[in-house]
């Protein structure tokens, strides 16, 4: 901490060491480190907020997850073929891994996660004090981490997350009261810093920026900013430095690289290529045999992963049909066609987008709820295509060289 900026809070107000008292950019920041699943938490912030005469409160949401906890019928605004056409269906899954997470936990704790923002929002409405969302847009924040991240890396941080959803382990009275003193998937995230590096930055580092330059500039002389506990000592570190000028590259998706470009057409280049070429080389009916096998060798492992995903029999068809195509072009994935059909033939009810947080913890649901489905549905068949596209090009690229 630097004590240069921070100065302690008098010990008979009683915060505790989860409060810390910044001056930063002539203004006195109220800096309370919560824990997303902590009653401990959400008593805090209102007495805090109750106690302070701040002039605005600052709080770790954007507008799109202000509304997820606020709205009831949340779900009835989403549209899932939207969200396939903007290619964000992963995003959109890491996202409710990550909730799916936090519900876990918060069931065990007795409490909703991010219950401790709400109580931000509504002591400072009590108090007639002005509110701000002070956080990335979390479609942004899991893009950039999702871009971030390899393609082999990507697979470690679905699987961690998998694995720490499905696990039964009773959680001990011992670690229950460690966790209601921590935000919570920043020690997750924490602990996988080292083999997935990348998300920490994006997700923690880069969000500490963020919040802090999002707080030295909320209106105001005297600010309370309730923020995960994760993100605090990073917060301290850059409330001194005027960081306005990085917030518009952290606030946008950047672009794909142009070396990955030219890597997403050179593959289907050279196997359009080897077609032609073996056309000419060895006459029209063995490109077709080739084509053929293209096909075939694309076609099936996608229709099988529809098949495992017990996908509607029009998905499993439109896999069958897609697959050859699209490893054809880097533009759109097997996997995204058939969540959009599938989407299509059986759609999602409202019911099962509220129920999903729960059965994701559950093996069998994600095969009962169809939201669920849509994703196993996009997982396979886009692993299907992959594995076709391998499969087939090796064959055609040895047959135009033997």
């Amino acid at each position: 901490m630097n004590k240069s900026m921070t100065e302690s809070k008098p010990a008979d107000n009683g915060y505790g060491d989860d409060v810390h008292v910044v001056e930063a950019a002539g203004k006195t920041i109220y800096l309370i480190g919560t824990a997303h699943i902590s009653q401990e938490s959400v008593d805090l912030v209102k007495r805090v907020i109750a106690a302070e005469n701040a002039d605005a409160v600052c709080i770790e949401l954007d507008d799109k997850r202000y509304k997820v906890l606020t709205e009831k019928k949340r779900w009835q605004a989403l549209d899932l073929k939207e969200v396939i056409r903007n290619k964000q269906l992963s995003t959109l899954l890491i996202n409710m891994l990550m909730a799916s997470y936090q519900k876990k936990l918060g069931s065990q704790l007795g409490i909703l996660p991010g219950a401790e923002l709400l109580a931000a929002a509504e002591a400072a409405r009590t108090e007639n004090i002005p509110v701000f969302l002070c956080d990335r847009d979390v479609r942004i924040t899991l893009r950039r981490a999702w871009k971030s991240t390899s393609f082999f890396r990507k697979g470690y941080l679905f699987a961690a997350l998998l694995g720490a959803m499905f696990d039964r382990t009773e959680v001990s009275e011992e670690k229950l009261s460690e966790l209601r003193k921590k935000d919570v998937l920043a020690e997750l995230l924490d602990e996988m810093g080292d083999a997935l590096p990348d998300v920490k930055r994006v997700l923690i580092d880069v969000g500490d920026i963020y919040l802090a330059e999002k707080s030295r500039t909320t209106p105001g002389e005297q600010i309370v900013a309730v923020v995960g506990a994760g993100h605090v000592s990073g917060i301290i570190d850059h409330l001194p430095r005027d960081n306005s000028e990085t917030m518009a590259e952290i606030s946008s998706i950047p672009p794909v690289s142009r070396s990955l470009k030219i890597i997403g057409w050179l593959i289907p280049a050279i196997i359009i290529g080897s077609l032609i070429t073996i056309g000419f080389q060895k006459g029209a009916s063995v490109a077709g045999a080739n084509l053929l096998y293209w096909i075939l060798a694309n076609g099936i492992p996608s229709s099988i992963g529809a098949l495992l995903a017990l996908a509607h029999p029009l998905t499993t068809i439109g896999a069958f049909a897609a697959a050859p195509i699209t490893s054809l072009t880097p533009v759109i994935g097997a996997g995204y066609v058939t969540a959009f059909i599938q989407v299509m033939a059986c759609p999602p009810v409202v019911a099962e987008f509220e129920s999903v947080a729960g059965d994701m913890s559950h093996v069998g649901r994600w095969w009962s709820n169809k939201l669920l489905r849509v994703f196993l549905v996009f997982i396979l068949t886009g692993l299907g295509s992959a594995i076709g596209t391998y499969i087939g090009g090796y064959e055609i690229v040895k047959n135009l060289l033997g």
